[in-house]
């Protein structure tokens, strides 16, 4: 615990930063990596509590203040004061980031009461698929967005731009991924019901039948734990996932980046599992799967040859049409037979392998705009933030 002293000697710092401000002010070097390791803490609670929440609803009946929602919640207090000093100060982002932020942060909290509400109506409402919880999806998607523009614009080069942008569009996919978790725990628990070592608490299958009106059996098991078409999660996971890895090597532009994100991400998930697991809680199926392709997503990007791209060019073919390309018919043979594989040996929600061709265009559409978006916003280096300037004199 920091002493008063401490607690003194942060506040003398602070206090004189604490001016109105535009978006877009010279930003002092120090306070400008406080902020966003601030956001790198507030996105970790975010994560710790959501990686839980899913479990604990697969084991407990619904608590507003269950700890993992009590865990969550301190992630959001601590985004919701960053956002208030980015835009007071105006210290850290430039306009749009401002505005990512700050959409973001409001349609959350105003998803959050909505969710209650949601769930007073409709009751267990366990699905991640409901309309509440993809407000709270969205509105952490550009939150997260905005706080990835602010660091890639005012950020220094150097290592740890790329490491923090890295783990940023780590959180990002986290995000984007998160509702296909329903699937991910549900097909275990399934599991655990075929196999008579049933993981849910018998008041909350008695609540879940209840509210389906049926008795507890085979049936409602599957409407409890799998309650979406087969085809979801794989095209979702192609087309939201891949996108997120896809502009992240785009952004980051190193090889490797792409397969890196998918790396932390899964490497988090890998490490919950025991913990859960562990305290009784049920586990889950991890994507391993987004592993390989984010190496399938860097490698499409190694082979884009400045020879090849000349040559498609000369054809009238860009080099973002090449790409996509490269993606639909290289890239989702492998991701589909890695889902395949995993569905086999590690377990994963049920894979309908005729969706590979919706996963296909709709990756291939999410490519293409992709590599336009990228092209026309990523910012030229004299159009970043201010070079930081010395901190205010203390009085």
């Amino acid at each position: 615990m920091k002493s008063p002293a401490s607690f003194k000697k942060a506040a003398e710092w602070a206090l004189p930063y604490w001016t109105r401000g535009q978006a877009g002010r010279e930003t002092p070097h120090d306070l400008f990596r406080v902020l966003y390791y601030g956001w790198l803490v507030a996105f970790t609670f975010k994560v710790l509590g959501s990686a839980w929440d899913v479990s604990w609803h697969f084991k407990w009946l619904r608590d507003d203040l269950a700890p993992p929602h009590l865990l969550n919640s301190a992630g959001t207090a601590l985004a919701v004061a960053l956002t208030v000093i980015h835009g007071y100060t105006g210290y850290g982002v430039d306009k749009a980031a401002l505005r990512l932020i700050q959409w973001g942060t409001g349609i959350f909290l105003v998803a959050v009461p909505l969710d209650l509400i949601n769930h007073r109506v409709n009751g267990l409402d366990i699905t991640s698929w409901s309309p509440s919880h993809i407000m709270l999806y969205v509105g952490t998607l550009f939150m997260i967005a905005g706080v990835i523009r602010g660091w890639f614009m005012g950020a220094p080069p150097g290592r740890e731009r790329l490491v923090v942008l890295g783990a940023f569009f780590a959180f990002f996919l986290e995000n984007m991924h998160f509702p296909e978790q329903h699937q991910e725990y549900g097909i275990l628990s399934l599991g655990a019901w075929d196999n008579r070592a049933t993981y849910a608490e018998q008041i909350l299958l008695q609540f879940a039948a209840d509210q389906m009106q049926r008795p507890i059996d085979r049936a409602m098991m599957v409407g409890f734990t799998l309650p979406v078409p087969d085809y979801l999660y794989p095209v979702y996971a192609v087309v939201a996932g891949l996108s997120v890895l896809v502009v992240a090597r785009l952004l980051i532009g190193r090889f490797g980046a792409a397969t890196l994100v998918a790396g932390g991400y899964v490497a988090v998930r890998t490490v919950a599992w025991p913990l859960l697991t562990y305290t009784g809680f049920p586990p889950s199926a991890v994507p391993f799967f987004l592993v390989a392709a984010g190496l399938l997503v860097d490698v499409a990007f190694l082979v884009r040859l400045p020879a090849v791209r000349a040559l498609l060019g000369a054809a009238g073919v860009t080099a973002g049409a090449y790409g996509a390309l490269i993606v639909q018919n290289a890239v989702m043979g492998p991701v589909y037979g890695a889902l395949k594989g995993q569905e086999g040996l590690l377990g994963a929600p049920p894979l309908a392998t005729s969706s590979a061709v919706w996963a296909g265009l709709g990756l291939m559409a999410a490519w293409l705009a992709a590599e336009w978006l990228v092209s026309r916003r990523k910012p030229h280096p004299h159009e970043t933030l201010p070079t930081p300037v010395a901190a205010p004199a203390t009085t």
